[in-house]
């Protein structure tokens, strides 16, 4: 009889609990796709005594979570501490030291330290999966690895983060409904629905999905992760004004990751876009995920689903163990670590596309003409301009959409007018998705 794969489980939280949870309810058909029984052995969390609402007295208990690496009966690892450094990082260097797979839903330590122990774990002949590290129970990391490996990825983009997406979801429906809410007060609600954290900074500020988007260019190029050359942006100066501009273009606000590879590097920016209703990630609501990506035979591919929560990443987490124990491995890249192309970050300046400008601006006579002239100087041609009716403050909206042309011309303008006595608060830039 073949033996089980034998698990040591470090962190229970939410997935954590979820993982034993889904191991429980479906251990037959685990076993009888894995091919054996997956078994958790030993567990470590912060807090021994704490509740989780699932029974770890059967497994044993490790103080030390850098220690469960050694644990005698353990084949594989599973690390669902977070952080980018510390105990996950130490975890998984041990883990690989001693000969034994790792899983992780860890996406700011693969998107930190991803190269390193994608070599570490290659000499030492064992797996490293982090299909839970992006978009939870989306197997994206699979399509692209395995299903999407024949293609060359031309871009590879999408919603990435499900706290701005219901912020952003939410903003949109109220405008639907004749009203109109802003920023500050859906995020209040997103937290008291716990969809947001008390600290959203890193969700609302684009730095949670910029882990993301650099593992799936990783993974989608062919090149050295690369966290650092991601430009990361938020949402948090998104207006309910500029939902509704959108909106009578025919568009919808999305935070988007984009990343592409070229002759003239890698590009990769997480961004609010503006994304035209006939495209499908227009129509991407709540806290739901979603990734495309386009390739040279396979053409346009859409990933959707669930991207956090329990459930969905303990999915991913044990259809990786799926993996292990039929003793599929592969590189965790598609290709060796030491294949992957150290590429130069690309100059974002050199991207054309047409651009959403707001400003909001004291009303008084030449303003619109100190903006026109800023345009003119900079060499963006406008499309179109409109002037909503005045805020309570008594500053009034101004809104443009450019014509296609370089980005370092939309920057240059926003820059010549940055300070100018004329604007209330700052600008706001977002692309529309071509």
């Amino acid at each position: 009889m073949t033996e089980p794969l034998r698990i040591a489980l470090a962190g229970l939280g939410t997935v954590g609990g979820g993982v034993i949870r889904l191991i429980d309810a479906n251990r037959d058909l685990v076993a009888r796709r894995a091919g054996r029984a997956i078994e958790v052995v030993a567990v470590s969390a912060r807090d021994r005594a704490k509740d989780r609402g699932v029974d770890i007295a059967r497994f044993d208990w490790v103080d030390d979570t850098t220690a469960l690496a050694l644990h005698p009966a353990a084949d594989v690892v599973v690390e669902l501490v977070g952080g980018a450094d510390g105990p996950a990082l130490a975890l998984a260097r041990a883990t690989f030291s001693a000969g034994k797979s790792l899983v992780t839903a860890n996406k700011a330590m693969i998107a930190h330290h991803g190269l390193e122990l994608a070599t570490a774990a290659e000499n030492a002949g064992v797996a490293l999966k982090f299909e839970a590290a992006v978009a939870g129970g989306i197997p994206v990391i699979k399509g692209l690895r395995e299903g999407a490996a024949a293609n060359e990825i031309a871009r590879v983009y999408g919603i990435l983060n499900g706290t701005c997406n219901f912020i952003l979801s939410k903003m949109e429906s109220a405008r639907e409904d004749g009203g109109g809410r802003d920023f500050a007060e859906v995020l209040a609600e997103a937290q008291a629905l716990g969809f947001a954290e008390a600290d959203p900074s890193f969700d609302i500020d684009g730095v949670d999905a910029a882990h993301k988007l650099s593992i799936l260019a990783s993974v989608a190029f062919g090149t050295q992760p690369a966290f650092g050359a991601v430009a990361a942006g938020g949402i948090r100066h998104v207006l309910a004004a500029d939902i509704a501009e959108a909106a009578a273009l025919g568009y919808r606000v999305r935070l988007l990751g984009i990343a592409e590879a070229s002759a003239g590097g890698l590009f990769q920016r997480v961004h609010p876009h503006l994304v035209p209703l006939d495209h499908p990630l227009a129509h991407v609501t709540g806290a739901t995920n979603a990734v495309v990506a386009e390739g040279n035979f396979v053409g346009r591919l859409l990933f959707q689903g669930a991207g956090a929560g329990d459930g969905p990443t303990a999915s991913a987490v044990v259809a990786d163990l799926i993996d292990i124990a039929r003793g599929e491995f592969g590189p965790p890249y598609a290709m060796p670590a030491a294949a992957l192309a150290a590429m130069p970050a690309a100059d974002s300046g050199d991207r054309t596309g047409r651009a959403y400008l707001r400003f909001m601006v004291a009303d008084r006579l030449g303003v619109l003409a100190e903006i026109a002239a800023a345009m003119r100087d900079a060499g963006v041609s406008i499309e179109s301009l409109m002037q909503r009716g005045r805020g309570g403050d008594g500053s009034v909206l101004v809104a443009i959409v450019t014509h296609e042309g370089p980005e370092r011309a939309v920057a240059a303008a926003i820059k010549a007018l940055t300070g100018s006595p004329s604007l209330v608060g700052r600008p706001l830039w977002m692309p529309l998705l071509g």
